[in-house]
C-alpha cells in the first residue's frame, strides 16, 4: 500500500530556540522530514522561531513561518492555508509535542479539520503522564521500578515514607529531565519535591525507588501502519542509572548485554510501542537492567517521537530515521521504502554495525560561575560529539579528541589528575570530566574493583581502559628510534593520537607522523554502510581506522581502503564540532550552505565534522562526509588522501579558524581570506595599528602577559576596563573590572586557566550603544548585508543582546560612519568572503570593538530576515567564482527583525544570572515587528538596562 493520496499539504512544527535538553538534533530531523515530504510532492508549511537553522531556510519548505511557537501563530497559519490536511508534530522535540497537545485541548485541530500524523494524542498523554504509563505497563506485563504519583506535597511525603531513600523524583511533561532529581538525604526531599511539582505543567511528579547502579539502555524503533516494527539501534549508557542519558557517555551497539537479555529487551520494546497507540512513526524506549547474572529488565520510559538519540542512532547506523518516519506518517510501509544507503535493500532491513560508536556530551560549566557541576537526572550538556572506530577504545579516543577542551585523548597529555582524594571524590560524585578521571584513577594504581564499586560502571568498560593504560606504559619504555612497528600500529588502532604517542616517547608529534610513514602505518577509510558490508553502499560516508597489511597472491602488500579518490577538483569544508555556548547551530548553517554553494560551482565537496546532531553530518549533504574529529591529525590525513584545491575555514566558527595556522604552515591552501588576515584581526596590536593608519577610532587599549603588566597598564588606560584573553569565542573569560583588586584577581585566574595567553585590556566605553555589521568582500568591493543595533548597552556580549535589524536609534551620520569603517576595514584586511565588525557608539563617534573576517552568529539571522542566501554568495566569492557586482542583491524586510537570545538558566538554579561580556545564551529566536510602537519592542527596550534575563 503506497502513500495516502488524501494528504496533500502538511504542517510541521519545529522546536524553536536551542536550549539545554533540546538542541540542533531537531533541526536535523525537521530538515530530513521536510525533504522527505517534498520528494513525494507534498506541500510543506513550517512554523519555527529559530533563525539559525537550516530547517527555516526558504528552500526547505514551501512556506516557512518564523513565528513564535504558540497557538495564536498556529491559528494564523491555518487561516492563511485552509488546504492544510495534517500536522506532523514529532520532529520538533518536546516543544512541538506540547504545542500540539495545547492546540488539541483548545479544539484548534478539530475546528480546522486537521489530522495529527506520526503519533496520536493518546500516545503522547500515556507516555508523558507517568501514572497512566505505569498503569499501562502493569497491564501489559512490563516491569517498572516501584513508583507512585504525587499531585500534592503531602502525597509526596507519604510515598517517601513508604519507599525509603534513595528516591528519584521525575516531573511529568518536562524536557531534558527538568525538575528531576535523586534524593539521597531525607532533609533535601521537601525542597526537591516542591521544585518538581512546580516545574511540571500539570503539577505532578512520579516518585521511584532509585535503581542506582543498574545499567541503562535505549532502543530506537520505527513502526509502519501494517504494524511492521524495526529496531534501528541499541545504545548502551556507559554511565549507570542516575545520570540523564543526554549527559551520559553512550555506546552503540550495546557491549555488555547477553544475547538472551537483548532478545527479551527487543520483544518488550516492540510490545510497548504497539500498546501505547496505533500510529506509524518513530519511538525511543529506555530500559534499566540489573548488573547481576539475572539481568532483570525494567522499563524507564518511552517517547513517541524522534529524539536526541534518534539523531545519534541515524548517524551511528547511516539509517535516516526522521526521513523514514516522515514517509511512514504519510502512509508508506517499511517494505516499500528503500534503504537510503544501499539503495538495493528495503528499509525493513535492520542495520548491522561492524564498528563501534561512542558519544560524549559537551558541557559549558565555565559559562555559569558557581554552577553545580555534578551530573544527575537533569540534563546539563549543551552539545555532543561522536567517535566511530573499529573498537570501543578507538571510538572512545576519537570522541575525546573531538571535544575541543584542550585534551588530546585519554591520558598521555600531561593534564591528568594525580591527587588520590580528588580522583576518588570525582568518581564518587559524577562530574563532567569522569571519562578522563577513570583513566587517571587506573594510572594512579586504584584497583578496577574499587573503581567499579564506586562508579558501578561495568567491568568490561574498565578493563578496556586498563588495556589502554598498560599499552601506554609499554610504549613509554621506548624511544622514537627504537619503537617497534607492532606497538605503534597497536597504539594507532586503539585510537592514540600522534600527539599522545609523542608525549609517551618524549619527542615531537611530527616525528611520530614521520615514523608512521616509514613503517607504512597509514589511515584507511571505511564506509558506514548500515549492513556490515553485506551489500554495496552507494553513499560516501566514511570513518578512519588503521589495519594490518594484507598480502595478495602475487606478494603485493596493501590495506583495504573504501574511500576512492576521484580526479574532480575538490573543496574541504571544516565543520564547527560540538555545539557549545558561543558556537552553535549558526555555524553549521553556514557550513551546509558553503558545501551547497561549492557544489554549484562544480567542486566535489568534502565535509569533516564530528557532531551527530547536525545537518552538515547528514550523509547526503556533501559529496563525501568524513565523520572524524576536527582535530589536526585527522584533518591532515584526509587532506593528504584527497588532495583538495583548498580548505574553507571561515564558516566553522573558532573550531575551524584555529586550524588555519597549521594548514598555512603545511602548505594547504585556505580558501577566501588568508591566514595572515585572519591572524591580523585576532592580534590586537597589529589590528589597532591598521585602524590607526586608516584613521578609524578605537577604545584605548594595551596587552599584558602578567598581573604586574596589567596593573601598570591600568594606570594609563583608566577604569573601568574590559579584560579578555586572545583567540577565544563567545566572550570566554571576558570581564569588566572597576578597580585594581578586581583586575589582579581576574588576570591571575585567566593566566591559570589559559597559560601563556596574551591578555587584552581595553578602556570600557561606559554607556555606549553597541552595533554590529556583517559584510561580504571580494577584495575590491564590499557589500554590507546588514547593520544591527543592540537594545542592551555596550558591555553585554553581542550573543546575549537583542539585536535589531535595521538600526532603530542611530542617526544618518552614525550609520554613515559604520558603513565607511566597515568598508575600510574589510579592504584593509584583504577580506575575501564574510566579515563581522562590532562597534561602540558614544557621543556620535563610532569606535571599533573588534573585527572577525569569518562567518558570524548573525549571518543566518540576516539571511532569514532579508530572505537572501548570503552564505551562498559569500562562498562563491571565496572560491573566486563570482564578484560582488555579479549579484543582484534584493533584501526584503518590512518593519524590523529582532534576534532574541534564549537562556537555559533553569538548569543552574544558583547561578548569577547577570549578563556581561561573557556569553551565556544557548540559542535564539527571531521576532518580526511592524513598527517600534509594538508592545514587545517597548517591553524589551524598557528592560534594556536590567542586565538580567528572564
Amino acid at each position: 500500500m503506497p502513500k495516502r493520496e488524501d494528504l496533500k499539504s502538511i504542517l510541521i512544527i519545529g522546536s524553536g530556540p536551542i536550549i539545554i535538553g533540546q538542541a540542533c538534533e531537531f533541526d536535523y530531523s525537521g530538515s530530513q522530514a521536510l525533504r522527505s515530504l517534498r520528494e513525494d510532492g507534498i506541500e510543506t508549511i513550517l512554523i519555527n522561531s529559530n533563525p539559525a537553522t537550516i530547517m527555516t531556510d526558504p528552500s526547505m519548505a514551501d512556506h516557512v513561518y518564523l513565528k513564535p511557537l504558540n497557538t495564536k501563530s498556529i491559528i494564523e497559519i491555518l487561516k492563511k492555508h485552509p488546504n492544510i490536511d495534517a500536522v506532523l508534530p514529532t520532529m520538533g522535540g518536546q516543544t512541538a509535542l506540547n504545542l500540539c497537545i495545547e492546540a488539541d485541548e483548545k479544539g484548534i485541530w478539530e475546528d480546522f479539520g486537521i489530522e495529527i500524523i506520526g503519533v496520536d494524542i493518546d500516545a503522547i498523554n500515556i507516555t508523558e503522564d507517568r501514572e497512566k504509563f505505569r498503569e499501562l505497563m502493569t497491564e501489559i506485563g512490563v516491569p517498572m521500578a516501584p513508583q507512585a504519583t504525587a499531585t500534592s506535597f503531602l502525597k509526596g511525603k507519604e510515598i517517601a515514607q513508604e519507599f525509603g531513600f534513595p528516591l528519584v523524583i521525575r516531573a511529568s511533561f518536562t524536557l531534558g529531565g527538568a525538575g528531576a532529581s535523586i534524593v539521597y538525604d531525607p532533609k533535601d526531599f521537601d525542597k526537591l519535591l516542591s521544585h518538581g511539582l512546580e516545574v511540571s505543567p500539570i503539577h505532578e511528579v512520579m516518585i521511584d525507588k532509585a535503581m542506582m547502579g543498574w545499567k541503562e539502555y535505549e532502543l530506537e524503533l520505527l513502526r509502519d501502519k501494517n504494524d511492521n516494527v524495526v529496531i534501528i539501534c541499541t545504545i548502551e549508557n556507559m554511565d549507570p542509572m542516575g545520570i540523564h542519558t543526554g549527559d551520559s557517555i553512550t555506546v552503540a551497539p550495546a557491549m555488555t548485554l547477553s544475547d538472551r537479555t537483548f532478545q527479551r529487551m527487543r520483544d518488550m520494546a516492540i510490545h510497548m510501542m504497539r500498546s501505547i497507540g496505533d500510529f506509524a512513526g518513530g519511538c525511543n524506549v529506555q530500559f534499566a537492567v540489573s548488573p547481576d547474572e539475572e539481568e532483570e529488565i525494567i522499563a524507564i520510559e518511552i517517547n513517541p517521537r524522534v529524539s536526541r538519540s534518534s539523531a545519534l542512532a541515524s548517524k551511528a547506523t547511516g539509517y535516516p530515521i526522521a526521513k523514514v518516519a516522515a514517509k511512514l506518517a504519510m502512509g508508506y510501509t517499511l517494505d516499500e521504502l528503500q534503504n537510503q544507503i544501499t539503495k538495493s535493500t528495503s528499509a525493513l532491513f535492520e542495520p548491522t554495525l561492524d564498528y563501534v560508536i561512542v558519544k560524549i556530551p559537551r558541557w559549558n560549566f565555565d559559562k555559569f560561575e558557581g554552577s553545580d557541576r555534578t551530573l544527575g537526572l537533569q540534563m546539563k550538556a549543551v552539545g555532543e560529539v561522536m567517535g566511530i572506530g573499529r573498537s570501543f577504545q578507538e571510538a572512545l579516543h576519537k570522541a575525546t579528541q573531538s571535544l575541543e577542551i584542550k585534551r588530546n585523548g585519554l591520558g598521555a597529555d600531561g593534564k591528568g589528575l594525580k591527587d588520590y582524594d580528588t580522583i576518588i571524590q570525582k568518581l564518587t560524585v559524577p562530574s563532567w570530566d569522569r571519562v578522563f578521571v577513570l583513566y587517571d584513577a587506573i594510572q594512579l594504581g586504584i584497583s578496577l574493583k574499587t573503581i567499579h564499586d564506586i562508579t558501578k560502571i561495568d567491568m568490561w568498560f574498565l578493563k578496556q581502559y586498563e588495556e589502554l593504560h598498560l599499552l601506554e606504559k609499554e610504549i613509554s619504555k621506548y624511544t622514537i628510534a627504537s619503537l617497534p612497528k607492532s606497538l605503534l600500529l597497536e597504539a594507532k588502532q586503539k585510537g592514540f593520537a600522534d600527539r599522545q604517542i609523542a608525549h609517551m616517547l618524549d619527542c615531537w608529534e611530527s616525528e611520530v607522523h614521520k615514523k608512521r610513514e616509514e613503517y607504512d602505518i597509514t589511515r584507511v577509510y571505511k564506509l558506514v554502510d548500515t549492513c556490515a558490508a553485506e551489500f554495496k553502499a552507494v553513499t560516501p560516508y566514511y570513518y578512519s581506522t588503521f589495519e594490518e597489511q594484507i598480502q595478495s597472491a602475487d606478494g603485493k602488500k596493501y590495506v583495504a581502503n573504501d574511500s576512492e579518490v576521484t580526479d574532480r577538483k575538490k573543496i574541504v569544508v571544516l565543520g564547527s564540532g560540538p555545539n557549545r555556548i558561543g558556537q552553535g547551530i549558526e555555524f553549521d548553517y553556514c557550513c551546509v550552505h558553503g558545501v551547497l554553494a561549492s557544489a554549484e560551482c562544480g567542486y566535489e565537496t568534502i565535509m569533516i565534522n564530528c557532531n551527530p546532531e547536525t545537518v552538515s553530518t547528514d550523509f547526503d549533504t556533501a559529496d563525501k562526509l568524513y565523520f572524524e574529529p576536527v582535530f589536526w591529525e585527522h584533518i591532515y590525513d584526509i587532506i593528504l588522501h584527497e588532495k583538495p584545491e583548498g580548505v574553507i575555514v571561515q564558516l566553522g566558527g573558532q573550531t575551524a579558524l584555529k586550524l588555519a595556522e597549521k594548514l598555512e604552515r603545511y602548505g594547504v591552501k585556505i580558501i577566501g581570506t588568508s591566514f595572515e588576515s585572519l591572524d591580523l584581526a585576532e592580534d590586537r596590536g597589529s589590528f589597532s595599528t591598521l585602524l590607526k593608519d586608516n584613521n578609524i577610532p578605537y577604545p584605548k587599549f594595551g596587552t599584558a602577559e602578567s598581573a604586574d603588566e596589567a596593573l601598570e597598564l591600568a594606570e594609563q588606560l583608566g577604569f573601568p576596563l574590559l579584560v579578555r584573553p586572545s583567540y577565544v569565542l563567545g566572550g570566554q573569560g571576558m570581564k569588566i573590572v572597576i578597580n585594581k583588586e578586581d583586575l589582579e584577581a581576574h588576570v591571575v585566574d585567566l593566566l591559570r586557566k589559559i597559560p601563556n595567553n596574551k591578555l587584552l585590556l581595553d578602556h570600557y566605553l561606559d554607556g555606549a550603544i553597541e552595533a554590529e555589521a556583517d559584510a561580504i568582500c571580494d577584495g575590491e568591493d564590499v557589500y554590507i548585508i546588514g547593520i544591527m543595533e543592540h537594545i542592551e548597552p555596550c558591555g553585554i556580549h553581542s550573543g546575549d543582546s537583542n539585536a535589531t535589524l535595521p538600526p532603530f536609534n542611530l542617526g544618518e551620520f552614525v550609520i554613515q560612519q559604520i558603513k565607511d569603517h566597515t568598508k575600510k576595514i574589510a579592504l584593509a584586511l584583504n577580506t575575501v568572503g564574510l566579515i563581522n565588525i562590532q562597534f561602540a557608539v558614544k557621543d556620535d563617534t563610532v569606535y571599533i570593538i573588534e573585527a572577525n573576517p569569518r562567518a558570524s552568529r548573525t549571518v543566518p539571522f540576516i539571511a532569514k530576515a532579508y530572505k537572501e542566501p548570503y552564505v551562498n554568495y559569500a562562498t562563491k566569492v571565496m572560491l573566486g567564482e563570482k564578484k560582488i557586482k555579479d549579484f543582484n542583491f534584493n533584501p526584503q524586510l518590512e518593519g524590523y527583525a529582532i534576534k532574541q537570545p534564549v537562556f537555559s538558566f533553569n538548569k543552574f538554579p544558583n547561578v548569577n544570572k547577570n549578563l556581561g561580556p561573557e556569553m551565556k545564551s544557548t540559542g535564539e529566536s527571531i521576532l518580526f515587528i511592524d513598527s517600534l510602537k509594538d508592545d514587545e519592542f517597548y517591553n524589551l527596550y524598557s528592560r534594556r538596562k536590567m542586565y538580567l534575563s528572564k
